[in-house]
């Protein structure tokens, strides 16, 4: 990353499931770097998923990993372990922290970790009918 900062790129970083990836997700990238010149997608690892919601994620991490950096909008791809993405703006340390606007800055998790670093905050609206819990209940039916 330090070689995109001395070229004076902004860094965009983002991070989420990507389970059951759709044209949600597709969208909310191609939004995510817009805003910048270099995505970069963090990808929750099994574990914390499992532990944030039961019966998930429908697909292995490597695969997800594999399945978002084959989209055009996603510059590079990390899979972490931890519960938030803190460690994550600490060490990839963007210009631009971008979330979904289901989040503000007072219900996010990481605001303080991007405050630290300097990092701007960007919410991007949702597609609406679109998410992995819709598809998953459709699936089940």
């Amino acid at each position: 990353m330090e070689s995109w900062r001395e070229r004076g790129a902004r860094i965009v970083l983002t991070n989420g499931h990507f389970d059951l990836l759709h044209v949600g997700h597709l969208r909310y990238l191609r939004a995510a770097r817009a805003l910048g010149d270099v995505l970069v997608v963090g990808i929750n690892s099994d574990a914390s998923v499992r532990a944030r919601k039961a019966g998930r994620p429908l697909v292995p991490e490597a695969e997800r990993a594999e399945l978002v950096a084959a989209l055009e909008p996603v510059d590079f791809v990390v899979v972490f372990g931890e519960a938030t993405a803190d460690a994550l703006l600490r060490t990839i340390r963007p210009s631009i922290y971008a979330k979904g606007a289901d989040y503000s800055e007072e219900t996010l998790p990481e605001a303080a970790a991007a405050r630290e670093i300097g990092a701007q905050l960007a919410f991007i609206p949702l597609v609406p009918g679109r998410s992995t819990s819709t598809l998953a209940d459709l699936l089940q039916r």
